[in-house]
């Protein structure tokens, strides 16, 4: 049996898929910023039609094409559409590999029997693409070079997309030399000298060519031609995280279905265990006898594969789930993963910080992970610009913080008050009522960041003060000297 060998060219791949997310009538692109300049990155047949190609300047294309609409372009975001793409080639055979950014290789050998005939599978997978909305040009072939060579060359036509077995020759012989996959000066270069085709290459001397052009122009014909081997090597099995329990007698009672989610969950961390990987969220679906099922999902403030720390944080969900005539199967499954090493644990780097974490987890299943935010100091003397607000779920705790003077537990934006001169007044008037200083701190100088805009300073330099009164009140408050002028900012413990 000789190998068989698809491959699979999505052309318009990026554009394909922002647009199935929101499709748009009329000429789209897909923008990028490529040496300090907006470029296209993808287009639609539509934007193709009106002149635009990929790499041009969005400025040039906005002046061909008016009513051209745009949006940002993500590379990572289709790199892992193509991933999806092929786990979805996997119905057709199981070795597939990826063929550059936007194209498959699959090694159909032994497959092509199960749908009928070659051109059945190849009318199949070109129907379920079109109906995804995913555009495609498809090659089959004995070599993984020729079938590139016929999906990115070869016509629309049955016989153009498909070599027969053994007559690789004859299918690839009439495709421009650039189908062999060459770079794109040595494809200038041989058809400056009147090589146009692959069977001009051919017919030429093989010395000849490597001396002239390398040995990758020969490397590649013989790739095609099937004279040297080309592996193609497939996507590893990403490992699934997920085990399941099935019950001989239904349960309804929460004690039983925590009981039944710890064995569970003991089987998930040992899987974990295994591959050093922590579980991030959790899935726990309980199916019910009526076939209806309920599934409580977990969201850990870290990665974690700890049983007894997992396993209290499903008791609330537990508690809300209606098991009516009864829960027969459990499954777990972790959906989301991030690597956890190994790590020594000892009476020191064990307790407060993993305290803190399950505490977030624990409030994050009522409130949401993404409510509970974080200081981290950032790097700025400037008091506003000192910290940055981040999900705690999401950050690392930053060490100690740098500050060579006291600063407030609270900060607001600066209210006025009546005062004059550079001391702080002995009595003013601050948010309806009237305060006597009893102490005062300071000052404490410090100047804009003259490298950056900020309309807050355009006053200038501010003279801080720790101001006590003799009502209770330790406010932080400056002075403008350049601008005159007394302000309240934070307030002291």
């Amino acid at each position: 049996m000789s190998k068989r060998v698809v491959s699979l060219w999505f052309p318009r791949l990026a554009s394909d898929r922002a647009l199935r997310a929101r499709p748009v009538d009329g000429p789209f692109a897909l923008t990028h910023m490529q040496a300090n300049a907006s470029r296209i990155y993808g287009l639609n047949r539509a934007a193709e039609a009106q002149g635009l190609h990929r790499g041009m300047a969005f400025s040039d294309a906005r002046a061909f094409c008016l009513d051209l609409q745009s949006r940002p372009a993500d590379p990572l975001g289709d790199a892992f559409f193509l991933r999806m793409l092929a786990r979805w080639a996997g119905r057709y055979c199981p070795w597939v590999g990826l063929e550059g950014e936007d194209g498959l290789v699959l090694n159909v050998t032994g497959s092509t029997h199960l749908w009928g005939s070659e051109a059945a599978m190849l009318g199949d997978i070109e129907a379920r693409l079109a109906r995804a909305g995913l555009e495609v040009r498809i090659g089959l072939a004995d070599t993984r070079g020729a079938a590139w060579a016929l999906a990115h060359y070869g016509g629309a036509g049955e016989g153009a997309r498909v070599a027969t077995p053994g007559g690789m020759r004859e299918g690839i012989g009439a495709l421009p030399v650039a189908a062999l996959r060459l770079n794109e000066k040595v494809g200038v270069a041989l058809q400056r000298l009147g090589v146009r085709t692959v069977s001009d290459l051919c017919a030429l001397p093989r010395a000849a060519v490597s001396r002239r052009f390398g040995r990758d122009v020969l490397m590649r014909l013989d790739q095609a031609l099937g004279d040297q081997p080309e592996q193609i090597s497939p996507l590893a099995e990403l490992p699934h995280y997920g085990v399941r329990m099935t019950l001989p007698e239904p349960i309804g009672l929460s004690r039983d279905v925590m009981a039944g989610a710890e064995r569970l969950l003991e089987r998930l961390c040992e899987k974990l265990k295994d591959q050093e990987m922590g579980a991030r969220v959790l899935c726990l679906t309980l199916q019910r006898v009526d076939q209806d099922s309920q599934q409580v999902e977990l969201r850990l403030a870290r990665p974690l594969r700890d049983v007894a720390r997992i396993l209290p944080l499903f008791e609330r969900g537990i508690d809300q789930v209606e098991a009516g005539f009864g829960i027969d199967l459990i499954r777990l499954e972790a959906t989301r993963v991030e690597p956890l090493a190994v790590r020594q644990l000892s009476h020191v780097t064990r307790g407060d910080k993993d305290a803190l974490d399950d505490l977030i987890s624990r409030l994050g299943t009522r409130i949401g992970l993404d409510n509970i935010q974080r200081f981290l100091p950032a790097d700025s003397h400037i008091p506003e610009r000192s910290f940055t607000i981040a999900p705690a779920a999401w950050s690392e705790p930053e060490g100690s913080w740098v500050a060579l003077r006291p600063r407030p537990v609270r900060m607001f934006q600066p209210e006025p008050i009546a005062g004059a001169g550079p001391r702080p007044p002995a009595r003013f008037f601050w948010r309806r009522v009237w305060l006597s200083t009893a102490r005062a701190t300071g000052p404490e100088r410090i100047a804009p960041e003259w490298w950056l805009v900020d309309e807050r300073w355009r006053s200038g330099l501010r003279d801080y003060w720790q101001v006590e009164t003799r009502e209770g009140w330790r406010l932080w408050m400056y002075y403008t000297p350049q601008n005159p002028g007394w302000f309240v900012q934070g307030e002291f413990a």
